[in-house]
């Protein structure tokens, strides 16, 4: 007992120790709750590591956007795969016990109400709409908001709120509602707390990637789209057939505690943790105590006029910063600090009009308006087409589906490699809009033929849409946000991709919508919807690829 009651006490010192740090970190430290445990963690075991501070803290970064905006996804396609449940072709399905089935119930005993009549297909256009509409409407909205406000606390409140709405979607089985309007509000709710998510974690990337490659980084960054995309449809196929409720339940339980990850651990700013703006970075050496950043600055000398030079000093200055650099701009945010943040005079947010006059931002949002149009009708409706011309079951036309967004991929990571290579964005949307007309007709025409043929250009469709719609959404957006016509104000990159994803948005509201009345008339002509879409998002671009071609030109002159 005596041994034990000395344990107890050690372990309880111990803790008290690591509270009391624990405190003052917050009083004293810029960064989030988690990452102040792994300071302190590091500070009694790992002291002498060579880390390079800058470098991990862009790969924390890189890393918990991506997971974040893939949750996003992930709780957002459950609806496309569970549409082949709620409305379906009863002949197909094995009765269970107890079920009786009648002259008045024989074609519909299967479906779930109120999506079991003639007009189900409409219904479910209109249950995309209520989400798609009403996060188009908020995106403006959230773009506003994110640049006076803590990103961190931005992106958790989204992020946990999105949860409890997929939640509320999929109790609805558990508890027998059947109520037309309970859907649509939750959609809609459920529209209002997702829009927090692109501005969001666009901003935190643009604040730590510089310019430098951003194509190619954003290509690689945004396949968290399409691997959210996937996730979703298998974790929703995996349920599906079985119970439904769980297709929606299980997403938004991962949402939610992403959502708490990026409380504890996301430093959504460089000068957070002082560390250097990404277009400024200066260079570091190895350090006995890591890397030391080097400054062009005199050494710091103490109140006795004495230099700073000592070990413990040098340590503290790579662990935590040099706050004496002049390279930190900005004041840092504490966890203390209020959530609504202040902003000093020369890095005030751009308003919406002055955001419109940015050089592109107009002909670029209207080019995603139709861009996502398509992209998300295929997001919505493939699952449900691929059930209807095919053979396969819910789960597994769920399963094919996603290979669309495996080509997704692909076509972002291409599209952002070529334009780094280029530097002609509008140019490289252009080419692969012209290409994804007669390759859409192609899947339409041939992709029921088998099944290798459905796979291969399934996988070229999506290779096809999503490229020219990643690259304008990501390093399309962060450029014109940090335009050099805004002489240095990056508090312009929120509001700008607010804008353009909001605008998009809105064609992505408006694409299911059409496909759930144009698809009584035939899925043909689902299909010629999407490739004269193509065609007005072609169209929208011809101008800035003109003045791309015209600039390359002039620049090889000179040269």
């Amino acid at each position: 007992m005596t041994i034990l009651f000395n344990v107890g006490s050690l372990y309880f010192c111990i803790f008290i120790q690591y509270y009391r740090v624990y405190k003052m970190s917050l009083q004293s430290s810029s960064v989030p709750v988690g990452i102040s445990l792994v300071q302190i963690g590091s500070d009694k075991c790992c002291q002498r590591a060579f880390v390079n501070r800058t470098l991990w803290y862009r790969a924390s970064v890189f890393i918990l956007t991506y997971a974040a905006y893939s949750c996003y996804h992930l709780s957002r396609k459950p609806i496309s795969v569970v549409k082949n449940v709620l409305n379906q072709n009863c002949s197909d399905v094995t009765p269970t016990p107890g079920v009786v089935i009648n002259a008045s119930n024989k074609s519909n005993w299967c479906d779930y109400a109120p999506f079991d009549g003639n007009n189900a297909e409409t219904l479910l256009g209109a249950l995309d709409s209520a989400y798609l509409f009403s996060y188009a409407a908020s995106m403006f909205l959230s773009g506003f908001v994110a640049e006076r406000m803590n990103l961190r606390y931005f992106l958790a409140i989204g992020m946990i709120t999105s949860g409890i709405f997929s939640y509320l979607f999929g109790i609805a089985k558990s508890y027998e509602i059947h109520y037309l309007w309970y859907f649509i509000i939750v959609q809609i709710l459920a529209g209002v707390v997702q829009s927090t998510g692109w501005p969001g974690v666009v901003t935190v990337v643009g604040n730590w990637f510089g310019k430098k490659k951003r194509g190619i980084i954003f290509g690689l960054w945004n396949s968290h789209t399409s691997v959210g995309n996937i996730l979703g449809s298998l974790i929703a196929g995996e349920y599906v057939e079985q119970d439904w409720s769980l297709s929606f339940i299980v997403p938004g339980i991962l949402i939610a505690a992403m959502g708490f990850i990026i409380f504890l651990f996301l430093v959504s700013r460089p000068s957070d943790v002082n560390c250097p703006l990404p277009d400024q970075v200066s260079p570091e050496r190895p350090h006995p105590h890591g890397y030391e950043r080097v400054s062009t600055e005199e050494p710091v000398e103490d109140d006795e006029n004495e230099m700073v030079s000592d070990e413990e000093n040098s340590y503290h200055h790579w662990k935590y910063g040099n706050r004496h650099n002049n390279e930190l701009t900005r004041r840092p945010y504490r966890e203390d600090s209020p959530i609504i943040s202040t902003h000093p005079v020369s890095e005030q947010p751009i308003g919406f009009i002055g955001a419109l006059r940015i050089p592109g931002v107009v002909e670029y949002s209207l080019s995603l308006f139709f861009a996502k149009l398509v992209s998300y009708t295929f997001l919505y409706w493939l699952p449900h087409y691929i059930k209807s011309s095919t053979t396969l079951s819910p789960a597994e036309s769920a399963q094919l589906s996603t290979l669309f967004d495996v080509g997704g991929i692909g076509g972002a990571i291409v599209a952002g490699g070529i334009s780094d290579y280029t530097g002609m964005s509008a140019t490289t949307c252009s080419g692969m809009l012209l290409l994804t007309i007669p390759m859409m007709f192609l899947y339409e025409d041939y992709g029921t033929n088998g099944f290798l043929t459905n796979v291969v250009l399934l996988i070229l469709v999506g290779f096809l849409v999503n490229g020219p719609y990643a690259l304008i959404t990501t390093a399309v957006s962060a450029d014109l946000g940090t335009h050099h016509s805004l002489e240095g104000n990056a508090k312009a990159l929120a509001t700008v991709t607010a804008i353009i994803d909001g605008t998009g948005s809105i064609g992505a509201a408006v694409g299911p919508l059409l496909a759930g009345v144009v698809v009584n008339t035939g899925w043909e002509n689902v299909f010629y919807m999407l490739m004269v879409a193509d065609v007005f998002s072609l169209l929208l671009l011809i101008r800035l690829v003109k003045r791309e071609i015209q600039t390359t030109r002039s620049h090889r002159l000179i040269l």
